[in-house]
């Protein structure tokens, strides 16, 4: 074993920064073992640095955060402050100074990742960022390293705890949007600006780098569409439970059936009970990934929290620290194969449709009509009358499998009816 250690810098020190350093501590000798040689703390920086910070050496402590990746005897840099800048420029600066980075920034990857993978490459150094979109599952590594002589089809997966707890609350108890977010926020797994998760940014970002690495292409996050989950209701969980399924945020990333371009997508979804992420509770994550060879593959566990978070960072920096020792580095980006991204409206599901109408005959007709006209074919409709509404009822239709452009058009006809009351939700029925 070598006895030089090498140094690492830790970039930011709050609730996963602080996990890295103590287990970087405690678990010193066995990741030596691991490694073959030590390594050593050898500077963390932070925005305030007279909060203690428990089982740091306060000298290592610093506000230049600049500087501390300029020092030159660098090995590794863990940046875990999140957002674009300064982590941009400071991971930048790290490869030109000789550094390797570890990175949970999702943000950062789904926005600038081909420039970050560009300027490790130029440097000779690694880019490793398993803990950026599932928190302690091993995810980005098995789609880069495990399945990279397989051809993955899709990605479908839950990669919000927060989100999949206030699904899962409203879906179990019967609680309000509203209910279900003051809990998460109570139990500490909603922010007090809930606004990245419930509108899915969060989701979304780790949507585009999920995209990217398992079809070889450069996905941003401007390529992904989103739509977060504050307008699902109680009365969308009763409906689901009609059609035997649940509501989960899914992000959703799928290769064409010809094979000739991709799309990426985060939005509410209803999902049949007898699929496996339906039964992921609570704030865990879960994704699905189909290919071509290895079938159906499900990667499930804790996805975000200080230690699950620490775990996948800790697990990039060994790797990266046993590829400094053999003079090697890891695999860079893929995007060979520089697929098209598909806008939303060429995306094909089925649509569970529910609707405000006349309670008198011939509306059903009406509706149908509509329907038919824009080349949608409906599966299942179910109309109830309402007590107590004023001559209305509700009309909940099931289609069959249409692109995103025929639905919209068909809903846009639909308000034109003078029959027509209201469009009370429309969700994507997934995971068949």
């Amino acid at each position: 074993m070598r006895t030089r250690p090498l140094k690492v810098a830790l970039l930011g020190c709050g609730v996963v920064g602080s996990e890295v350093a103590r287990i970087m501590t405690t678990h010193a000798d066995d990741l030596a073992a691991r490694i073959g040689a030590p390594v050593e703390l050898a500077g963390v920086a932070v925005r305030r640095p007279s909060r203690v910070r428990e089982g740091i050496d306060p000298a290592l402590v610093t506000t230049d955060a600049t500087a501390l990746v300029k020092r030159g005897d660098i090995d590794v840099v863990v940046e875990v402050i999140g957002g674009i800048e300064p982590a941009r420029t400071l991971i930048t600066t790290a490869f030109e100074y000789g550094a390797s980075v570890v990175s949970a920034n999702k943000a950062l990857l789904a926005q600038d990742g081909a420039a970050l993978h560009a300027a490790a490459e130029e440097h000779g150094e690694d880019l490793y960022y398993e803990a950026s979109v599932a928190g302690a599952i091993p995810l980005i590594r098995p789609l880069r390293e495990s399945l990279a002589g397989d051809k993955v089809n899709r990605v479908l997966g839950i990669v919000n705890g927060t989100t999949n707890f206030i699904l899962d609350k409203m879906d179990s108890t019967g609680a309000g949007y509203q209910e279900a977010l003051d809990e998460a926020t109570a139990l500490g797994y909603a922010e007090d600006d809930p606004t990245a998760d419930v509108e899915a940014f969060d989701a979304a970002a780790k949507a585009a780098i999920l995209a990217g690495i398992a079809f070889h292409t450069r996905v941003r996050l401007d390529d992904v569409y989103r739509e977060g989950m504050t307008e699902v209701t109680a009365s969308d969980f009763a409906s689901a439970r009609e059609m035997g399924c649940t509501i989960k945020l899914l992000a959703i990333c799928e290769r064409a059936a010809d094979g000739g371009s991709v799309t990426a997508r985060v939005h509410p979804a209803m999902i049949p009970l007898s699929h496996p992420l339906a039964s992921v509770r609570g704030a865990y994550n879960a994704v699905f990934v189909e290919s071509d060879a290895a079938g159906q593959l499900m990667f499930y566990g804790p996805g975000a929290g200080g230690a699950p978070t620490a775990s996948a960072v800790l697990g990039d920096l060994v790797a990266v620290c046993r590829n400094r020792l053999s003079g090697a580095t890891g695999p860079g980006e893929s995007a060979y194969a520089a697929l098209p991204v598909s806008p939303m409206g060429d995306v094909v599901t089925r649509y569970h449709i529910s609707l405000d109408v006349a309670d008198k005959p011939g509306v059903l007709a009406q509706v149908a009509t509509v329907f038919a006209e824009h080349g949608v074919s409906i599966d299942t409709v179910r109309q109830q009358g309402r007590q107590d509404s004023d001559g209305e009822a509700s009309l909940v239709v099931v289609t069959h499998r249409a692109s995103d452009a025929s639905l919209t058009g068909t809903v846009e006809a639909l308000r034109k009816l003078d029959t027509v009351r209201g469009v009370a939700s429309i969700m994507r029925v997934e995971g068949e």
